[in-house]
């Protein structure tokens, strides 16, 4: 069964940083699909800038016309803290014998000793790091053992095995930046041409990161 790709972010806002990242590995691993899974209430920041309504709108608009990019709503309609491991445990329970492919950039993936239950998030889904060229990955730590234990190199193996897998892949960076994206629309200056024109009329239309008078 062909594997699933999962990009879970604020995405405040999204824009073609994270579009042409989920691009290239969707490319790389052979997905059919790759869903979005905009988060509700992201436990590791104090609060979005735009509603979740609105970037999860932001993030249809954004993907409407890719094929096999597909957006997930089940955080946004979940209460409470977001956690990563508990919607790979709903998205588990509906794809039993399907592997599941949890695409993270290398700044997250760096920090996932911090996240809640980790560990068992490699037993639900591997994890796929995107990485600038040049950058290694750790030998020490709780990270490094992981490497030891359960890094690949091996599309293949991600798609025969459901989980556990660690596998990094370098894709084009473009350095975008949110939350510059953020003070550039405050500022009164347009994003086009770092956001899709269809998020860019929402932003336009809904004044949406607008500095209020």
């Amino acid at each position: 069964m062909n594997p699933l790709g999962l990009f879970g972010g604020t995405f405040d806002p999204i824009h073609y940083g994270h579009l042409r990242t989920a691009f290239e590995l969707r490319e790389a691993l052979r997905l059919e699909e790759l869903r979005f899974l905009p988060t509700g209430n992201p436990p590791h920041r104090d609060q979005t800038s735009a509603s979740a309504e609105m970037r999860l709108a932001m993030v249809r608009a954004a993907v409407a016309d890719q094929p096999g990019f597909t957006v997930d709503d089940r955080e946004v309609r979940r209460t409470g803290l977001s956690y990563s491991v508990d919607t790979l445990t709903e998205l588990r329970a509906e794809h039993p014998e399907r592997s599941l492919c949890l695409l993270l950039g290398m700044d997250a993936f760096l920090g996932l000793p911090n996240w809640h239950r980790w560990t068992d998030i490699l037993e639900l889904a591997h994890v796929v790091v995107a990485h600038r060229p040049g950058w290694k990955a750790p030998t020490q730590g709780p990270l490094g053992e992981a490497m030891v234990d359960r890094g690949t190199g091996s599309v293949r193996e991600l798609r025969e095995l459901k989980a556990g897998r660690i596998y990094v892949h370098a894709v084009t960076q473009l350095e975008i930046s949110s939350t510059e994206l953020r003070q550039l629309i405050a500022s009164g200056r347009n994003p086009r041409y770092l956001v899709p024109d269809s998020v860019c009329a929402l932003l336009q239309d809904t004044g949406c990161y607008a500095r209020r008078q």
